[in-house]
């Protein structure tokens, strides 16, 4: 009986000492050095609404994503980037067929997770993905996720 006590204070304990901080996702950033065109990928290729920095007035173009999700683009002289392209911003729509057509249409190079130019991945999930490349070689996946 005083095993079955112990076990059941002790997990009371740890349940108080856990904390659930109920994260929400905020925003991703990149380092560019042409803010000025990357930026303007954002928001005239991928439609992303610009929003004004909080402070600075030079230097940073931040854009809303959805709901209070950000992108932000940080200007630098110099970026030293690893170009893998698992080092990436995620994306998801239901319209994936849609966005492909229209990347098309501007000239837009797509590619599936093994490298094949203009492919699309089938997860094995179900989810269909692509990645696209900024114009400072960021690369950006987009996918059928549900949320």
């Amino acid at each position: 009986m005083r095993k079955i006590v112990f076990l059941f204070l002790l997990s009371i304990c740890l349940n108080i000492s856990a904390q659930d901080f109920d994260f929400q996702y905020d925003h991703y950033s990149f380092i560019v050095e042409d803010l000025e065109k990357t930026g303007d990928f954002y928001a005239e290729v991928l439609k992303l609404e610009e929003i004004p920095h909080p402070s600075a007035t030079k230097g940073f173009r931040w854009f809303k994503i959805h709901g209070n999700s950000q992108l932000h683009l940080i200007g630098k002289d110099q970026v030293s980037r690893d170009k893998n392209k698992s080092v990436h911003l995620c994306l998801a729509t239901q319209n994936l067929n849609e966005l492909i057509t229209y990347l098309e249409s501007k000239g837009i190079t797509y590619w599936d997770w093994p490298g094949k130019k203009n492919a699309v991945t089938d997860r094995a999930d179900g989810v269909k993905q692509i990645y696209i490349q900024d114009p400072e070689e960021n690369w950006v996946e987009i996918n059928t996720a549900e949320h």
